[in-house]
């Protein structure tokens, strides 16, 4: 099925980003919200978008106008009888997402697909209330979604494949990169992030090292920022509600850092709130001075186990995770790879984490955890796959094959 017209629910910085993603394909997108405020500012932050692109000399005022006259802004569900496609964009909560979903499936044509956004919550789940649950599925964006390129699409149970097949075709119309991923909790990237994330903000609290200094050992390794700074573009909160729901479904190997909760409940929730692990506006403390009040101790050194680099400490954590998920069959190694070069930045040069974990040897990635683990706990404990890796000679690229085949 070809999408002609499209329509985004939640007019927020995300839904107007993905209404104006969709205009600037040139399809028509209705634009809407519970309230005409809500609205208005939603088409406010599309024409900002465009502007900017205006401002940089990457399109006219005229080429703009005529984008900017594809979104309709409106607070009438009733208007979206004709949409090919639609996506929710509304805030991460279960019960409200079903209940907007069965206000769609009553408000729109049986043919119409429902996708939603959303970055953690079970498709499954969602489609379940719904008559046509085939028509449902995960179609999750990435912040700023006029930027990503990346985008995951996500079956649920019962989405049928022509609706898979459908959301990846209109997903490449609007020039991003589709990876389908198998529905689990966190989907791909969110997974694979929140660990690394998690174990900076544990190696933070045990007093290791301060936040500056372990994002300057990640931007110098290649990552685009170090995990506290997108920790607090993120939002504090967000991170804590996605870290809640990893935790819920994989257990102790994803226990949330403590200082998470902590920050979240003195309400410094990152950039929007003035300050979360750093401060952006005067009046707040500074989180090593939070730490040392909060009375974390540093991590005593297990005799004998020699120390890890901190960037090896972070970007095990994830290739572990990354590993975890491909034996799940989540999605393909090369799949991992693009989705997390495209999601989260890591550096293109060191091809993804599974490609960095065949260029650092198999056989070390699976020494350097067992000495992790033997330090800090099972949530290190290597992934089956390794020790089958290692005892098969799949080395990695010193052995010319590994997750990938290598040619001499």
């Amino acid at each position: 099925m070809y999408i002609y017209k499209a329509a985004v629910v939640g007019a927020g910085a995300m839904g107007a980003g993905i209404a104006q993603v969709i205009t600037y394909s040139g399809l028509p997108v209705i634009l809407t919200d519970v309230s005409q405020t809500a609205v208005d500012q939603g088409l406010a932050t599309l024409r900002k978008i465009y502007q900017g692109r205006v401002d940089k000399g990457k399109m006219t005022s005229m080429d703009a106008e005529q984008k900017i006259a594809l979104v309709t802004g409106t607070t009438d569900m009733q208007l979206l009888t004709d949409v090919d496609i639609v996506i929710e964009a509304i805030f991460e909560d279960l019960p409200a997402k079903q209940k907007l979903f069965l206000d769609l499936e009553s408000a729109c044509s049986e043919s119409t697909l429902l996708a939603s956004n959303t970055s953690s919550l079970s498709i499954s789940a969602l489609a379940a209330p719904l008559k046509r649950p085939a028509r449902v599925i995960g179609l999750h964006f990435f912040n700023p979604a006029p930027i990503m390129k990346l985008v995951e699409v996500i079956p649920g149970l019962a989405t049928s494949q022509e609706t898979v097949d459908d959301t990846v075709a209109f997903s490449e119309t609007l020039r991003k990169v589709p990876i389908r991923v198998s529905e689990c909790a966190g989907f791909l990237v969110n997974r694979l992030l929140m660990p690394y994330l998690n174990e900076a903000a544990l190696a933070l609290q045990e007093g290791t090292a301060a936040a500056s200094e372990i994002d300057q050992a990640m931007t110098a390794w290649g990552m685009p920022m170090g995990p506290f700074t997108l920790y607090d573009m993120i939002g504090i909160d967000v991170s804590v509600k996605v870290a809640d729901i990893l935790f819920d479904a994989y257990g102790p190997r994803v226990r949330p850092a403590r200082i998470l909760y902590q920050l979240h409940q003195m309400g410094r929730n990152g950039t929007k709130s003035g300050a979360g692990f750093y401060e952006y506006t005067e009046g707040h403390e500074s989180v090593n001075a939070l730490i040392a009040k909060m009375g974390q101790n540093r991590a005593e050194q297990t005799t004998g186990v020699p120390p890890v680099s901190m960037t090896d400490r972070l970007l095990l954590a994830m290739i572990n995770e990354a590993a975890i998920a491909l034996q799940e069959g989540v999605a393909t190694a090369a799949d991992i790879d693009i989705a997390m070069i495209a999601g989260t930045g890591f550096p293109q040069d060191k091809g993804g984490p599974l490609h960095y974990a065949d260029s650092l040897g198999i056989d070390t990635v699976l020494s350097t955890l067992t000495l992790l683990s033997k330090q800090y706990g099972e949530r290190f404990w290597p992934a089956p796959m390794f020790k089958r890796m290692v005892g098969g000679g799949y080395l990695g690229r010193k052995a010319q094959k590994g997750f990938f085949q290598y040619s001499k």
